[in-house]
């Protein structure tokens, strides 16, 4: 009994240590970033720690030459920071799954998506209501 009290003991100790070790590399990723790229990426900054490496890295590819961008340009970009920041992780998964659904459709009717997208975003908003 007080061994397998004692092996628990030391799971939840490994546990506990791991988990903050790990935590404690998250924290140290988001400090080795520049001001810059903080100040960018600050509306992923609560989700950081639970990123992997690679999605890490996507993003901070990302924002790479942000300073180089028109003001339009990175306006956009901060919006759809914050954009994807809100998005709850259903909403975010799916819109994944749109991105790998569109990248495995053939060139041709991908244009043709891009075509229609181009189009209805030049409509108005009546008109676009009046589409659906």
């Amino acid at each position: 009994m007080a061994g397998a009290r004692f092996k628990l003991l030391i799971l939840m100790l490994c546990v506990t240590v791991g988990g903050s070790v790990q935590f404690a590399r998250a924290d140290d990723s988001w400090a080795r970033l520049s001001a810059g790229q903080r100040g960018l990426l600050a509306p992923l900054a609560s989700d950081w720690p639970g990123m992997s490496e690679a999605q890490r890295q996507q993003w901070i590819g990302a924002v790479e030459g942000f300073e180089r961008l028109t003001p339009e340009e990175q306006a956009r970009i901060r919006a759809r920071l914050r954009e994807w920041a809100d998005l709850s992780p259903e909403q975010r998964e799916r819109a994944r799954d749109q991105y790998r659904a569109l990248r495995n459709i053939p060139p041709d009717q991908r244009e043709r998506l891009y075509e229609e997208w181009q189009r209805y975003r030049s409509l108005s908003p009546e008109q676009r209501r009046s589409e659906r």
